[in-house]
């Protein structure tokens, strides 16, 4: 009797044992799929989030460059006038400027001053050029002393053409006494860097420090006096 008993017990207790450990079993499934459920959904909402971001880089970008190109294209068209100066703050269209081969030359003694040498230019037939506004360059003899200026500032540039005359006066000797260089002609250029200086014949002249005026449309304004 007591045999049987403890059979049923053990039956039983196995019986108990056995459904206790199913239920465990599907416990533990159900944990492993909700956590995949959830490791899903988080990837899945970081995911969108991501989309967005990438979008506003972009487009920041783009702004970027645009309003860098605009401003770069800004400020170009005020540059600094272009010309030649004409002796009175304005500026002329550059046109060519007088060599003394495009010149025809001639000089005349005056008296008036003191004396002096009044030197001629007219453009030669079929040239028109341009006298600077700057001093014309005037030597003397072999060691080629020049002419210091006349006039504190210099004067307009002067368009030779046809019958146009400009003037500039010489004055070989400003100082006293006996001293001086005498010589019988005078080189002159337009400019130091006139490649083409000529020389010009005049009565005999003591030389000693020289002076020359600008050049001038009038032979009245071309008395330099020292």
């Amino acid at each position: 009797m007591f045999g049987n008993r403890r059979k049923a017990f053990l039956v039983s207790a196995a019986l108990v044992g056995g459904a206790m450990l199913m239920t465990a079993c599907q416990d533990t499934d159900a944990d492993t799929d909700t956590g995949a459920a959830g490791s899903s959904s988080s990837a899945a909402s970081t995911g969108g989030a991501a989309a967005p971001s990438s979008g506003s880089s972009a487009k920041g970008g783009g702004q970027g460059t645009d309003e860098g190109a605009d401003t770069t294209s800004k400020g170009t068209g005020d540059g600094a006038g272009s010309g030649v100066d004409t002796g009175d703050g304005e500026r002329a269209a550059v046109e060519q400027t007088c060599g003394a081969n495009d010149i025809s030359w001639s000089t005349r003694s005056e008296t008036q001053g003191g004396g002096y040498i009044l030197i001629t230019a007219k453009a030669k037939s079929g040239i028109t050029c341009y006298l600077p506004a700057a001093l014309p360059t005037v030597a003397f003899g072999s060691d080629g002393t020049e002419a210091g200026p006349a006039e504190q500032s210099v004067g307009r540039q002067i368009k030779l053409t046809g019958s146009t005359t400009a003037y500039a006066g010489v004055n070989p000797k400003t100082t006293n006494g006996d001293g001086g260089k005498e010589l019988d002609s005078i080189i002159v250029g337009v400019g130091d860097a006139d490649p083409n200086p000529v020389s010009l014949p005049v009565d005999t002249i003591t030389v000693e420090d020289p002076i020359v005026t600008n050049w001038h449309t009038s032979p009245a304004d071309a008395v330099p006096f020292s």
